[in-house]
């Protein structure tokens, strides 16, 4: 990293690149489950259990204090924002530092936020300013934690595949999971209990990260000598040239950003509004864990999966969003919705795991934290564009109609996944080569 990489990462081509995951042979997949990669499973299961409860205990608390729906918007909007204008930054930062120890500190700056936010509720004197400076703060620290969470899986985990379902498993049953205890600890105690907990939660990972024994990065490149803000500005070109030579990924991201206007973010809250409106907000939760559990299906799916063109495979499970926005916006019963809902967890949960093994093992080790920043930026960029202009075409079209465009349009992102050629025949990093034929 610290020198010029070469121009076709380690076992392959830049499109095409073929980096073995450590410990799978011949393609035969390997137990997941090791001492440090159980620590490393730990910590992310308890901090995003905690993650979950935190827009319960923000919008509870503010209501409480008095102030309005906006002012919960804002106290969220601060950490997103940070966390989304500085991940890029963060991504040089974790290739070139260690990141365990990142990843240690972001995490006990965020014990220090969240439990300073309990004070303040505990105290009742709630000031929004201060509210929405923690926010920045932990998506500061966000910035700096995640790029790291991307490197870290192929060091510790034998078969990188297995190790991403697991955790994503652990993210759909954190969402399950963490609105209900959240809803809990602010019946029982109050909003600053549920910010106690949440500061617990980052305890707890940091003490699971601290005793993780993470293996030496593999490094492609000679050492670079720049220092100070000559390295950082050339970490941040070579990350952006190495993102740029892999059509597969860039592409993905391109695709991904029309995914985000045009599905993800009017589908997001069209679909609460519609199902609250006419059906209650029961329903609206049924629905919510009807989503959950497909997501904890496709899972375990991905764990016993293992298609040779990851992408392409996964490209298939994005078809399958269709039926949340579909059924939701057609008006019909909620246990359609459920059942769409669920159809849709199972295929988007497929095709995150296939993604993020993709990128884990075909990207060289030494920018990897870069590359996944930039894979996070771009999906976040445009989420909240298709966000906000879900309520004006609401308005202009209803809220049905947009939906089913939306789902219309999850088709189109899928095909258009399917239609490029770097995209669809990506072949796996650790498939066994083709035999080569015999004069």
């Amino acid at each position: 990293m610290r020198g010029t990489p070469p121009r076709t990462p380690p076992g392959g081509t830049r499109d095409g690149a073929r980096n073995p995951s450590p410990g799978t042979g011949k393609g035969r997949p390997r137990p997941v489950w090791s001492r440090d990669f159980a620590l490393f499973f730990g910590a992310r299961a308890v901090a995003q259990l905690g993650d979950t409860m935190l827009p319960v205990a923000l919008a509870a608390g503010l209501l409480q204090q008095g102030y309005g729906a906006g002012a919960v918007g804002l106290a969220l909007a601060s950490t997103s924002a940070a966390f989304a204008g500085l991940i890029v930054f963060g991504g040089v930062v974790a290739d070139r530092f260690d990141t365990r120890r990142l990843m240690i500190g972001a995490d006990l700056v965020r014990v220090v936020t969240q439990s300073l936010a309990a004070a303040l509720f505990f105290s009742g004197h709630v000031v929004l300013w201060q509210i929405c400076a923690i926010g920045f703060v932990n998506g500061v620290a966000g910035a700096v934690f995640q790029p790291g969470v991307a490197g870290t899986v192929p060091r510790l985990a034998v078969d990188v595949q297995g190790a991403n379902g697991a955790i994503r498993i652990a993210e759909a049953v954190a969402q399950l999971a963490g609105p209900a205890l959240a809803g809990v600890l602010v019946g029982f105690a109050s909003p600053g209990g549920v910010f106690a907990a949440h500061a617990a939660t980052y305890t707890v990972s940091a003490g699971c990260l601290l005793l993780l024994r993470l293996p030496p990065r593999i490094r492609s490149g000679a050492v670079r000598v720049l220092t100070g803000g000559r390295a950082f500005r050339a970490d941040l070109v070579e990350g952006w040239r190495e993102f740029r030579s892999r059509t597969w990924l860039w592409g993905v991201i391109a695709v991904w950003c029309v995914y985000m206007i045009t599905v993800w973010g009017p589908t997001t809250p069209l679909v609460a509004a519609e199902i609250v409106q006419h059906h209650g907000a029961r329903s609206y939760g049924l629905v919510n864990s009807a989503l959950g559990a497909g997501t904890v299906i496709g899972g375990l799916l991905a764990l016993r999966l293992r298609p040779r063109r990851m992408l392409r495979a996964g490209a298939f499970g994005v078809f399958a969003f269709a039926a949340f926005p579909v059924t939701v916006g057609a008006g019909l019963p909620v246990a359609a919705m459920a059942a769409g809902a669920a159809v849709a967890g199972v295929g988007m949960a497929f095709w995150s795991v296939m993604w993020a093994t993709s990128v884990q093992t075909q990207v060289p080790a030494d920018v990897l934290n870069r590359i996944h920043a930039y894979d996070v930026a771009g999906s976040l960029a445009m989420m909240p564009v298709g966000q906000s202009l879900a309520g004006p075409a609401a308005g202009a079209f209803g809220s049905g109609h947009v939906l089913l465009a939306a789902g219309g349009m999850s088709f189109v992102v899928a095909a258009s996944l399917l239609c490029v050629r770097a995209i669809r025949g990506l072949v796996r990093a650790d498939a066994p080569a083709a035999p080569v034929p015999r004069p």
